[in-house]
Order: C-alpha cells, then sequence, then structure tokens
C-alpha cells in the first residue's frame, strides 16, 4: 500500500483506538483520517464473528461519494481479514445489500437518512454495535443531519466506543461530543481551517458578476495554465450544468456533479474522473469534502464560496500527500465581503492577483434589453387597461344620465291625441305640478348632497379591473 511511517492523526488516534478509548480527531481532509479509524477497528473485529443484521461496527458518512470511498479503503486494507462489509446508501439497490445483511455483516458503512430508513424496517438492528464512527461530522451540522446522528448514538449501545472525526468544532458539534463521548482522548493535527503550504492561491478580478463573462474568464485561465486535471466549485447547482455545458461545448472535457443527479451517473462520472478520462469536474460542494482525489493539479472556484470555512476544504482537493496544487478564484465586486472572510479565516492579507488581458471587453449576458421590453409590453398593457377602464368608465357615466332623461321625459310628456281628448286632466296635471313645485322649493337644497352621495356610494363599491366604476351587473342582486 505504500505506507512507510504514520501520518500525524494516524499517530496518534490509533494507540489510543486500539486501547478502546474514545477518540474526538480534529484534522483537515486528505490527512489519513480513514486509515486512522479503519485499521484499528478491523484488527480489533478480527477476531469474532457477526450476527444477522447486527453489525459490529457501523460507519456514517455524510455524503454517499464518502461513503463509498470508505468502503473502497476498508475492501483494501481488509484484503487478507476474514471481514464481511456492507454499503448502505440511498441511490442504489438495496438487495444486494440486504442479502449481505441477513448473512451478518462486520462493518456497515452507511449515510444517516438510508440507514435509519432501514432501521425502522427492520432491515438493520444497531443493538449489537461495538464501535460507532462519525465520519466528517461538521459536514453533517451543514447538511442537517445532527437530529440524525443523535438518534443513532441513542440506538446504540452505551457501551459502544466512539470514533469522532470533524475537519472544524462548532459549538454545535462540541455539544454532540459532550452528550455522547465519555472522556475522549482529542487529537488535533493542523489548526482550523488553515490551507496546505503546498497550495498556491490565486484570483482573478472580474469587473462584474456577469455569468457569461466569468464563464470567459474562467476558459482563460483553463486555457492559460499546465491544467493536468481540475475541479471547478460552483454555489448553485443550476449553475454546475451550465458551466459544465459551457466548457464541453468549447472543447474541453467536463462533466457535471451534484446532489440532484443520479447516483449511478455520479458514480460514472466520478470514477472516470479519477482515470483520467475526464479532465475537468464542475462540482457543487457536495464534492468539495471528504473525496479521495490524490493528484488534482487545479481547483478553480467560478464562485467565492458563501461559507468561508467551504473554501478551505474546496481548495484541499488539490495539493494532497505532499503534491503542490495551484487554486484560482473569481472574485468580483459583490463577492468583497465573502472575500475578506476567507481572508480573515486563512491569516492572510492578500491573495496574488492574475491580470486578464482585455477582460472589460468579455462578452456579457444579453438580457438588459429583454427585460425592458418585457417592462415596456407591460407598461403598455397597463396603460392600455387603463385606457379600456377609463372608456368604459366613461361609458357608464354617459349612459346613466340618458337613461335617466328618457325616463324623465317618458314619464313627462304626452301625446298630442292624448292633450285633444283630456284638456281637463292637463290643466289638472299642470295646477298639481305648481302646487309640488311650492313644496319642494325648500327641499331643493337636498338634491347635490344626494348626488354626491350616490357618486361616493358607486366609488366604494370598486372592483379590481373595472376602473373607479363597477359595472352595472356588479349593483344588482343574483337570487
Amino acid at each position: 500500500m505504500g505506507y512507510v511511517t504514520p501520518t500525524p492523526i494516524q499517530a496518534q488516534a490509533i494507540p489510543s483506538a486500539m486501547q478502546g478509548r474514545d477518540v474526538l480527531g480534529i484534522a483537515q481532509t486528505g490527512t489519513g483520517k480513514t486509515a486512522a479509524f479503519t485499521l484499528p477497528v478491523m484488527h480489533k473485529l478480527s477476531k469474532g464473528r457477526a450476527r444477522a443484521r447486527m453489525p459490529r461496527c457501523l460507519i456514517v458518512c455524510p455524503t454517499r461519494e464518502l461513503a463509498a470511498q470508505v468502503a473502497e479503503n476498508v475492501e483494501l486494507y481488509g484484503k487478507y481479514l476474514k471481514l464481511s462489509m456492507a454499503l448502505l446508501i440511498g441511490g442504489v439497490s438495496f438487495a444486494e445489500q440486504d442479502a449481505k445483511l441477513n448473512r451478518g455483516v462486520d462493518i456497515l458503512i452507511a449515510t444517516p437518512g438510508r440507514l435509519l430508513d432501514q432501521f425502522d424496517r427492520g432491515k438493520v438492528l444497531l443493538t449489537g454495535v461495538q464501535t460507532l464512527i462519525v465520519d466528517e461530522a461538521d459536514r453533517m451540522l451543514d447538511m442537517g443531519f445532527i437530529p440524525d446522528i443523535e438518534k443513532i448514538f441513542k440506538l446504540t449501545p452505551f457501551t459502544r466506543q466512539v470514533l469522532f472525526f470533524s475537519a472544524t468544532m462548532p459549538n454545535e458539534i462540541k455539544q454532540l461530543v459532550d452528550q455522547f463521548l465519555h472522556q475522549p482522548v482529542t487529537v488535533e493535527v493542523a489548526r482550523k481551517a488553515m490551507t496546505a503550504d503546498t497550495v498556491t492561491q490565486k484570483i482573478i478580478r472580474m469587473p462584474s458578476s456577469d455569468s457569461k463573462q466569468k464563464r470567459t474568464a474562467l476558459r482563460w485561465a483553463i486555457d492559460n495554465n499546465d491544467v493536468k486535471n481540475g475541479i471547478v466549485f460552483c454555489n448553485r447547482k443550476r449553475d454546475v450544468d451550465i458551466v459544465a455545458k459551457s466548457l464541453t461545448a468549447h472543447g474541453h472535457s467536463a462533466a457535471p456533479i451534484h446532489g440532484d443527479l443520479d447516483q449511478s451517473l455520479r458514480t460514472k462520472t466520478l470514477a472516470n474522473f479519477k482515470d483520467g478520462d475526464l479532465k475537468l469536474l464542475v462540482a457543487s460542494d457536495v464534492a468539495a469534502r471528504g473525496l479521495d482525489i490524490p493528484d488534482v493539479s487545479h481547483v478553480f472556484n467560478y464562485d467565492v464560496p458563501n461559507h468561508s470555512e467551504d473554501y478551505v476544504h474546496r481548495i484541499g482537493r488539490t495539493g494532497r500527500a505532499g503534491r503542490k496544487g495551484d487554486t484560482i478564484m473569481l472574485v468580483a465586486r459583490l463577492d468583497e465581503k465573502s472575500y475578506k472572510n476567507i481572508l480573515d479565516l486563512i491569516k492572510l492579507d492578500s491573495i496574488e492577483e492574475i491580470k486578464i488581458p482585455g477582460i472589460d471587453d468579455f462578452p456579457k449576458e444579453q438580457r438588459g434589453r429583454g427585460r425592458s421590453d418585457k417592462r415596456k409590453s407591460r407598461s403598455s398593457k397597463s396603460r392600455g387597461d387603463k385606457k379600456y377602464s377609463d372608456n368604459k368608465k366613461s361609458d357608464y357615466k354617459k349612459s346613466e344620465p340618458k337613461a335617466d332623461k328618457k325616463q324623465t321625459s317618458s314619464a313627462k310628456t304626452t301625446t298630442p291625441s292624448d292633450k285633444k281628448h283630456q284638456p281637463s286632466k292637463a290643466s289638472a296635471q299642470s295646477t298639481k305640478s305648481k302646487s309640488d313645485s311650492k313644496k319642494s322649493s325648500g327641499k331643493s337644497t337636498e338634491k347635490p348632497s344626494s348626488s354626491k352621495a350616490s357618486k361616493s356610494k358607486d366609488k366604494s363599491t370598486n372592483v379590481n379591473g373595472f376602473g373607479d366604476t363597477m359595472p352595472a351587473f356588479f349593483k344588482t342582486d343574483i337570487r
């Protein structure tokens, strides 16, 4: 296997683990943590035999990729040992693993969700667990798995040994350690979130956050550096797909990997990248930590990570095992706050800047015209609607007085024939109208107020889309 001397984390953790002590390991990825917890456990498990559905060792990992990687290492380390192992992760068939569990496995490697799902179905029993290993605990916290981890701790025997590994120690992780680990031996081999000395860090200042401009700058960085292979990190899954497609369209060997892709496709993509069939892996943070790809020459940060600690884990994919590595990050004006947080974390005043000739003239996305056109069309539509409502309003206002005139004229006018045949009634009506006018002369001042009341009544019954006045059918009662 090529091991000559143990790494610092292995030298400090293995003796304590062999003694059966709980171990709290704080170390960066790429420091040999996997061997630090698998080798002593496999040595202890070499004696004894597992029972059906009752694994003797449980290794919990945050992602499918990390779990699969640990399973590969276990197979490699246990090549000459008679130990059985099962991998319990989502996205793959459970039938084969179920058969192994029924026969009995010594080591079960699982992600929290799939493990608890199969436990609830009665496929796995955790009462026989002698050693519980939690890898990348801070990543569990980021992914929201801490409640699941707490449940797993409670389902395992109180007497089990715990090997707990994390790159950082947030307060939530400290509480978990205080609650479930018994007088652990703390092994810390590196300061929190410090970058490796073998990694050369550089940035490219972007004149804007325009996506097309950033993709052009990324291709320039790839073309103008001796890139054997590299990982491009994006903050969003959508950008992962777009950047991978853009690189492929411009003649680069690239493929995306993120949580929304099918597990079989993710596994195939990772295998192609490890084998050298794929030059560029465009990834979200699901692949930023825990993956053991030993010989990556470059890491490109298409986006400045939102969390400064993710920057350390991203660039930790290169410069592993003493090899040299290079990282380049695109920094726009809107990224200044996150960039400053990264500098504070890694204890640097600045990072070397690469100047790209003519970067200000790089093409941008043609989205401004489309938005303005949409605004214009919307405003024209709104103006048209207003015009329509105003016309309707004027129609309603004009129609109402016409109807009143017709009604009053029809009520007051009589035909000439009526006048000839009924002169006495006409005169009686005239005398009656005179007396009525005298009676109503005192009440004539009330008419304007009644008209104002009617107008306010009309305004109080507004309906959206019809201006200030409702159509007549809204005022009628439907019975």
